[in-house]
């Protein structure tokens, strides 16, 4: 049963996904870092054993029973799959090509996010809401300027990541009534298993530091991830998700903080665009949340 939105419930669902986009480009910049070391596998295994030492607390309050006993499990297990098979795509991807290269694809997400949540969702998308996506998308493209050239095969890893990312937004929707320790439960779980199977066969010994990285890879990801999933249950999924694009905006800042990095000015263009198009799309939900209030009952 999906869950009504409210115009109090969008505005903190459009703070999460801005909440979680940050939190997300902390774990791009050290993932991108790490896999040039370590594989796919064992990062994975590493970090989502740490994030699970961190939800153990919420975990015994919830309880194993609820978590496992839930309504719907095969939707559950897709997830969980959709998950882990689009966060080994991400770093699969990076260890071929360009950081920015590979977000620009992922952040093509919310175009098939909109597809989705009008096939399997039956939500209504205006016309204005595509378009000011579509917008976003350019604005992307203006400020990576993924140029593709020399990578082959290698572009098909990020585009099968980008349409498991939007499956997994479509399927939390799905979900909306799960409480989200139970849903980013079963994704830490995925991952650790997945991990488990495969990292003893490339294996290699972290060093204190880069394990404790390794560690905080998973914390980080685990709170991003109870954003996303918080998000989803307070709006629809073509609304937050679209403010998936302001991870370019973070990837800028804190290339310059923390690498002195001075964006082209392609990179301001883009983010300008990205950000009116976000704007814009606030600004029609609340023209709607409106019109709805004010509709006779």
């Amino acid at each position: 049963m999906n869950i009504p939105p409210t115009s109090d419930r969008t505005l903190a669902g459009i703070g999460l996904m801005l909440g979680a986009m940050f939190l997300f480009s902390i774990n791009d910049v050290m993932g991108k870092w790490l896999v040039a070391t370590y594989g796919v596998a064992q990062i994975m295994l590493i970090r989502s054993f740490a994030a699970g030492i961190m939800l153990a607390p919420a975990i015994r309050r919830v309880g194993w029973r609820t978590i496992w006993a839930q309504p719907r499990p095969w939707l559950h297990v897709c997830r969980a799959i959709c998950s882990t098979a689009e966060v080994g795509f991400f770093y699969w991807a990076v260890m071929y090509l360009p950081l920015a290269d590979t977000v620009a694809f992922y952040l093509a997400g919310p175009i098939f996010v909109t597809f989705f949540s009008i096939v399997f969702l039956k939500e209504h998308v205006s016309w204005r809401h595509w378009l000011a996506i579509v917008i976003g998308f350019v604005g992307v493209l203006v400020a990576v300027s993924p140029s593709g050239d020399g990578y082959g095969w290698a572009v098909l890893i990020p585009i099968g990541g980008t349409i498991l990312f939007a499956g997994l937004n479509i399927l939390t929707r799905k979900l909306a009534g799960t409480d989200e320790i139970a849903l980013v439960t079963w994704q830490v779980v995925s991952a650790f298993l997945f991990g488990l199977a495969f990292a003893p066969f490339q294996w290699v010994p972290p060093s204190l530091f880069d394990f404790l990285c390794l560690c905080l890879l998973g914390i980080v990801s685990a709170w991003a991830h109870m954003g996303v999933n918080r998000a989803l249950r307070y709006a629809p999924a073509a609304v937050v998700v679209p403010y998936q694009y302001t991870i370019i905006v973070w990837a800028v800042l804190l290339g310059f903080l923390f690498f002195g990095d001075v964006p082209a000015w392609s990179v301001v263009m883009g983010s300008t665009i990205i950000v009116a198009s976000g704007l814009y799309m606030f600004m029609r939900e609340q023209v709607t949340v409106r019109d709805q209030a004010a509709e006779p009952r």
